[in-house]
């Protein structure tokens, strides 16, 4: 953990003049280093040494002492040493009450800025106590202490048998060996005595079978079985609970005040480094009963994994003190204090295993920052030196018995790939036993990015090679700061989640203040969101906070993993990209290609790697989203070129984001490319040209590396040609890849090799077919595999005849993308024309070359490219005939063809055209969206290419750009003609609108017409631009108090962050209306995926010219309530219909359902108890208090009359145009009727209520004897529950709901209460009708009825709220109108038997059983269960605030199976009442 090592504390003294602008200038630094620019942390990081070297000693020191933790990792100890060193100023005696008998003790003053030197890592802290009591100590001694009184006592080893004292790994030693230092002589270091007297492991865990060779050896990390067996049990763990792992060692450490002596102890007393203070490692061997003080502290707070004490225990982290050869025996003598702890923890509590995680750190090195401002391509470690590092660490962790490896702090992912490419090969070829892996990044600060630039997303894709049991986050911030990133990675992984933040963010001292209870509650977020697995504490945690996590989240339900999607192929730069059929063709841009590219060649032959750097970054600009590099040339050091220009790419945040293809043919070449990337990169290629062990040998590298891999059609016999060929090498192939070396079918990626038509040669001539066959057949045969190839070999017989290569390239891609979904392909992204604009005589001779229809194609086609070619003779007039047309269809052809030549001019005589355009935006909602739309059209049916719709987007943007102005000078008049200014910015607009392209798309052109398009109709648009997280877009719409938020996206990835962004506005409570557009975003989705994350509006608007109808009739409150429930009935029609449409639905088993139930919080919201128990019946309700609650909307839906938009609901209906009329003269009807059943009693009314003592058993309500309240052993009935089965969507967190989930638990001991009802107003409408028979007033025997419903409804509405309010009276200061009655705005539902929470009617017969309904009011059940009289309502209350209406939908056979066994019911009789939610068919 960064701070577990080197958290510095302590008090800065304010500057003035000069040093006050040095220290602001110096804190507002860290935004620039951790902005994962390398150059940009190259120059902060000179910066502080320029610092240093221009000022004082101890000005620099108190400058720079914030960034302590930073500066240790980006400089040379020697360097931050000068500069950051302190040291503790003389300390006055004072006597100890504590130690008051023995030698003298000293008290720490409050410590002042650093002024002298002293350690990195021990920079000066306060304690937490205002001093701290210690004896002086000699370098032979040992200490032990208690933390939280800060006092430490001496204690000599002597006559202490090594089983008795620090037997750091549970080994046990023979009793003859003792540890008796002669006089004047120290004690026998104790790792020499536990090497010496080994002779077996005291672990349960370990299999009984383990030799004791193996034992005596020393090298416990090769016995076989140990790695499965913790794996297996950390899984069945993670799936019950959350675990927990240790908090910060640093912190702790620092408590103890060590001074330089101790750290040196006897043994290293005439070390020649100057200092060794700081090196909190080494203390594993000089102060090794502290350490295991330390870890059992945390033991004792609950953690189930302790960190050992080697985060910076390699050779590289080592050498600052010259220490490089202890490595390995840091590592393993810190693995063995913790082994020893959690030994010891575990027998305790054998239930609960104490686990070591081995602790890999990521060294104070980067393998993807230069540190050098002249030389971004300059790295001060390779990757190769890492792998070495990290290895040694990692057999002494493994030795000392670590159970688990854990890659901590990662602020640099190719690091972190070096460590596990070492671990994959101590595990492969140093025969150790494979033990489970956790893997953390850090997240540098609020851009959601590590140090070397890559997002949390792009840091998972990078690091699941390496199988980790769970991935996430640690360290720089704190869990409040952190929530947005988990959340983000939690969606992106497969794996178990880890997660252990700061105690919040570092105070101006450089030390942490969140108390404990404090830093709980915020991690508390996680568990109730379902983000974590693993959960503890880095910097400034203690173990006080691990217990208080620990207590608040050990009863959570952990997260459940969700598989990624095994079709599609993640690959990532700084930024990941999910390659699937939703993306359709990846561009691979062509040009970082010396092979391909004389201008590229040129460039690199001359040593010009940064003009190099240009052309990447326009093929990025350009469309490409993969960027191929290859340096194969015979004047080029190939391996030496390929790492130079990958570290210059990785210093361009905008090329870097883009992912690689390391492309060569020598496979060194490839492996110094793999070397450089941090991200994961496709390797183009391999093949079984060399046979199989070779093949496999590259394979099981490039796996090691993380990498997708392109496998060539080659073998041992050549390469294939024909179809059946390509197909049996890449089945061959396939199968190595996948069963041998273990790689994913989506991570392979097959060229079949495009191979040249048209040559002249006749053999030749089918290759084009040949290909699509071949490539249909091994994506149809072969799962999840992608298809690529480089498409420029097709036309290579024509080179220098572009028209002709363009075309014909066009033409194939749009088949082969057609036909067999053809994934990607190496080609230049601004090289490709549209299908549908070739000429229509060269289009039949490309489409005859390519299906080999004619067999003088190739002279067809070189005669079309002579007369064609660069050397014809140009006909201007032909190409610029489109000048000629009307200004419209000009417009149109530019957006289409991406021409920005004569885009102003056209859009300028456009505008002029007053009469037909009266205002600029006219000209943007006519002819400029027509083109749009004919782009938008040709895309979606694969005719046009990315690279062309962003030419189309750059035509568009230029247009509108033009006429901007027009319009501004438009809004600023019409503002003077209202008499209104700009002088408040905000009074004069219709409403603000924050509008945002969503994280992880650029593409903004939509959006920016919107924006344009609600500006010219006086809205404040607020443009948060691309790329835009969701807290950001959050955190503007509060700033700025939006009244709507915009979303657009253009990519599918896209539609999940949208989710992501309505989950978390409702997560934040904000009441903010959420519109969502896009070229990939629909009706149907935001129906069935947005609006219901979010209970305010979320609405899909299908173009900018339908924005201003949308936002005007959400921000009317006159249209706001009839506008949504339009919106809401419409989109929930959709839902029905879209999951009606789903066959292959899949159903979780009931047991896996109720393990996902809905957890409620009966602590903090404890049940009131009604007012009685028992039974209330209301012989007669007066029918006069009903009408004011009466909901006229379903009495005009009996009558079908219906209004639309803006005129639907009461009493709007009477305005519309089509049915108004005659709605209001039914409503006058129905009053005059009402008038007459209230005079003359025309209508009876009953009603009941009854209250129960209750908890729920399961997925069951028992209900006790009102008389039995206390005691709860009488039970008088059951409520027996149906549950959610239907699988919900990955993105849809909602749990699997049954009603027993709104009852406390009778496992909970919290005493609960539920309540029955059933009312009528029913009574009299029989006798009613048949006097209207007898006047056939058919017309007043339907109003009648329809009127009873409504009156009936009205009364169980004042039931239900006067239940509320008294009788129960758990929500008394409830105050609603009858409108928001109807909305369902109170607290607690109502749900019936035989509707959607509860579908069963049988149900019924319990509550007209215990409550004696029938009996009590005449209200009586028919024999299929229906109530009488027609006009009756029933259902059952429950009181929780979190309770709430929901669908049991379908469900399966073994829910049915269970429910019937537990109703005594048989199985036939259970389906026959619950047919329509059976999710299979009866026989």
């Amino acid at each position: 953990m960064g701070e577990k090592k080197n958290r510095k504390q302590g008090k800065a003294k304010e500057r003035s003049g000069q040093r006050t602008g040095l220290l602001r200038a110096v804190r507002n630094a860290p935004s620039a280093i951790l902005s994962g620019a390398a150059q940009t942390v190259s120059a902060a990081t000179l910066f502080f040494v320029t610092l240093a070297v221009d000022t004082t000693r101890s000005v620099s020191s108190t400058l720079l002492y914030p960034f302590a933790p930073l500066l240790k990792f980006l400089l040379p100890a020697t360097v931050s040493t000068f500069l950051l060193t302190p040291a503790l100023k003389n300390l006055p005696k004072k006597k100890s009450v504590a130690n008051a008998s023995s030698a003298p003790s000293y008290t720490l003053p409050p410590l002042d800025p650093p002024q002298t030197p002293s350690s990195v890592a021990n920079i000066a802290a306060a304690a937490e106590t205002d001093s701290v009591s210690f004896q002086p100590a000699d370098s032979s001694s040992e200490f032990t202490e208690s933390v939280s009184t800060s006092t430490r006592t001496t204690e000599t080893i002597a006559d202490v048998t090594v089983t008795e004292f620090l037997t750091v790994s549970g080994l046990t030693v023979s009793e003859s060996t003792k540890l008796v230092p002669e006089s004047n002589q120290t004690a026998t270091p104790a790792t020499q005595v536990i090497e010496e007297t080994i002779t077996a492991i005291q672990d349960p865990f370990i299999p009984q079978e383990s030799t004791p060779a193996a034992k005596m050896s020393g090298q416990i990390g090769k016995i076989p079985g140990v790695g499965a067996e913790t794996l297996k049990y950390i899984n069945e763990t993670l799936k019950k609970r959350i675990m927990f792992i240790d908090g910060a060692m640093g912190t702790m450490i620092q408590r103890y005040r060590f001074t330089e002596e101790d750290f040196r102890g006897e043994r290293f007393k005439d070390h020649k480094k100057d200092f060794l203070k700081g090196n909190n490692d080494l203390l594993s061997l000089t102060q090794p009963k502290s350490i295991y003080e330390i870890h059992s502290k945390y033991l004792e707070a609950g953690a189930d994994f302790v960190e050992t004490n080697t985060f910076s225990s390699t050779t590289i982290a080592q050498a600052d003190y010259f220490m490089e050869d202890l490595a390995y025996e840091l590592n393993k003598v810190s693995a063995e204090i913790a082994k020893k702890a959690c030994i010891e923890y575990t027998k305790k509590n054998p239930a609960k295993r104490r686990m070591v995680a081995g602790a890999v750190g990521p060294t104070n090195r980067t393998l993807s920052i230069s540190p050098s401002v002249e030389n971004p391509s300059f790295r001060n470690v390779t990757f190769d030196e890492l792998v070495v590092a990290y290895s040694e660490q990692i057999r002494g962790l493994l030795d000392g018995g670590s159970d688990i490896l854990l890659v901590e702090t990662i602020f640099d992912t190719a690091n972190a790939k070096a460590a596990v490419y070492a671990i994959d090969l101590v595990f492969e070829e140093d025969g150790y036993d494979r033990v489970p892996v956790l893997i953390s990044g850090t997240i540098v600060d609020q851009s959601g990015r590590t140090l070397s630039g890559q997002t949390g997303e792009a840091f998972i894709t990078s690091m699941l090679h390496s199988s980790p049991v769970a991935i996430g986050l640690n360290c720089a911030l704190g869990a409040d700061q952190m929530l947005p990133f988990l959340q983000a990675m939690s969606k992106a992984t497969p794996t178990f989640v880890i997660c252990y933040p700061n105690a919040g963010l570092p105070n101006t001292f450089g030390g942490y203040d969140e108390s404990p209870e404090d830093m709980a509650r915020q991690v508390k977020q996680f568990a109730d969101l379902g983000l974590v697995n693993i959960v503890g504490g880095c910097c400034g945690t203690t173990p006080d906070h691990i217990k208080a996590i620990h207590d608040a989240l050990k009863d959570y339900v952990p997260r459940v993993p969700q598989p990624l999607d095994p079709e599609i192929l993640y690959v990532s730069g700084l930024e990941t990209l999910k390659i699937d059929r939703n993306l359709g063709f990846v561009n691979i841009g062509e040009r970082c290609n010396v092979s391909g590219s004389k201008i590229f060649a040129k460039k690199i032959l001359a040593g010009l790697y940064e003009e190099g750097l240009a052309i990447a970054r326009a093929q990025v600009e350009s469309g490409a989203m993969v960027i191929d590099v290859n340096m194969d040339e015979g004047l080029l050091d190939g391996k030496a070129a390929m790492t130079k220009f990958l570290n210059f790419i990785a210093s361009e945040p905008d090329i870097a984001k883009a992912p690689l293809m390391i492309d060569s043919s020598n496979f060194e070449v490839i492996l110094a490319g793999l070397k450089c990337a941090q991200g994961k990169c496709i390797v183009n290629s391999i093949s079984l040209k060399e046979g199989e062990a070779e093949f496999i040998k590259k394979a099981k590298i490039v796996r090691r590396f993380g990498a997708a891999v392109v496998c060539m059609a080659f073998d041992e016999e050549g390469q294939a040609v024909d179809a059946n060929r390509k197909f049996e090498i890449c089945s061959r192939s396939y199968k190595i890849l996948t069963e041998v070396v273990g790689f994913p079918g989506g991570d392979i990626i097959f060229d079949p090799n495009i191979l040249t038509i048209a040559t002249g040669l006749e053999e030749h001539n089918n290759y084009a077919l040949e290909f699509i066959e071949g490539s249909k057949r091994i994506k149809d045969n072969l799962p999840y595999c992608k298809i690529s190839g480089g498409v420029s070999n097709l036309s290579f017989s024509f080179r220098g005849k572009e028209a002709l290569r363009q075309a014909m390239h066009s033409v194939f891609l749009y088949h082969a993308i057609k036909i067999f979904g053809m994934d990607m392909g190496i080609v230049n992204a601004g090289f490709l024309t549209i299908y549908d604009d070739i000429e229509k005589d060269l289009l039949k001779l490309c489409e005859d070359a390519i299906w080999n229809k004619d067999p003088e194609v190739t002279d067809k086609l070189l005669a079309w490219a002579e007369t064609h070619g660069k050397d014809a003779k140009k006909d201007n007039s032909e190409e610029e005939e489109w000048r000629k047309w009307d200004v419209e269809l000009r417009l149109s052809h530019a957006l289409v063809k991406g021409i920005t030549k004569y885009v102003i001019g056209d859009t300028e005589e456009a505008r002029l055209l007053t009469k037909k355009y009266p205002r600029p935006l006219n000209v943007i909602e006519g002819p400029l969206m027509s083109g749009m739309k004919v782009v938008g059209e040709l895309f979606g049916a694969g005719k046009m290419f990315l690279p062309q719709v962003i030419k189309s987007a750059r035509v568009m943007k230029s247009a509108v750009a033009h006429l901007i102005p027009f319009m501004e000078i438009e809004r600023l008049e019409n503002l003077k003609n209202l008499q209104l200014d700009d002088v408040d910015p905000d009074a004069a607009y219709n409403g603000t609108i924050v509008l945002a392209t969503v994280k992880g798309d650029v593409h903004d052109i939509g959006k920016n017409i919107v924006g344009v398009v609600l500006g010219c109709n006086n809205y404040k648009v607020i443009d948060l631009g691309v790329m835009t997280p969701c807290d950001k877009i959050i955190e503007a719409a509060i700033k700025n108090k939006a009244h709507i938020i915009g979303l657009s996206g253009l990519i599918t990835p896209s539609l999940d962050e949208m989710v992501y962004v309505a989950k978390e506005l409702e997560r934040r409570n904000l009441k903010i209306p959420l519109l969502v557009g896009g070229a990939t975003t629909s009706k149907m989705h935001t129906a069935v995926k947005i609006a219901p994350r979010y209970s305010q509006p979320a609405i899909h608007v299908l173009d900018a010219s339908k924005s201003v109808v949308v936002v005007s009739s959400l921000l009317d409150s006159s249209q706001l309530e009839d506008f949504v429930q339009d919106i809401n009935d419409d989109y929930e029609d959709m839902r029905a219909e879209h999951y009606e449409g789903l066959k292959d639905r899949r159903y979780l088993k009931i047991e896996e359902s109720r393990t996902k139930r809905c957890v409620l919080d009966f602590v903090k919201h404890v049940p009131v108890k009604p007012k009685f128990l028992g039974t209330k019946v209301w012989d007669s309700y007066d029918l006069s208090k009903l009408i004011s609650h009466i909901d006229w909307n379903p009495f005009f839906q009996t009558w079908q009359l219906r209004g639309k938009y803006p005129n639907r609901g009461f009493p709007k209906i009477f305005n519309d145009e089509t049915v108004g009329a005659e709605a209001k003269k039914l409503y006058d009807d129905a009053l005059f009727m009402l008038k007459t059943i209230v005079d003359e009693g025309v209508l009876k009314s009953k009603a009941i209520v009854t209250f129960w003592p209750a908890n729920s058993v399961g997925d069951d309500i028992v209900l006790y004897d009102p008389a039995d309240d206390e005691g709860r052993t009488k039970v008088v009935g059951k409520y027996y529950g149906l549950r959610q089965q239907a699988e919900k969507d990955s993105d849809n967190d909602e749990p699997y709901y049954c009603l027993s989930d709104f009852i406390a638990p009778k496992s909970s001991g919290v005493k609960d209460y539920i309540g029955g009802f059933a009312v009528s107003v029913g009574f009299g409408v029989d006798e009613a009708c048949v006097e209207f028979e007898k006047k056939f007033d058919d017309f007043s025997i339907i109003m009648i009825k329809a009127l009873a419903d409504r009156l009936t409804e009205a009364l169980a509405e004042i039931i239900h709220e006067e239940t509320r309010k008294e009788h129960w009276g758990y929500a008394p200061e409830e105050n609603l109108k009858p409108e928001e009655l109807l909305q369902v705005k109170y607290q607690g539902i109502r749900p019936a038997p035989g509707y959607p929470s509860q579908p069963d009617h049988t149900e019924k017969t319990t509550m007209w059983n215990l409550m004696e309904i029938n009996e009590k009011t005449g209200i009586s059940l028919t024999e299929s269960l229906a109530m009488t009289p027609a006009a009756s309502v029933s259902g059952i209350m429950f009181s929780h605030p979190g309770s709430t209406y929901f669908a049991v939908g379908k469900i399966d056979k073994d829910q049915i199976e269970d429910y019937a066994a537990r109703k005594g019911m048989e199985v036939p009789e259970v389906e026959k009442w619950l047919m329509q939610n059976l999710n299979y068919e009866t026989d």
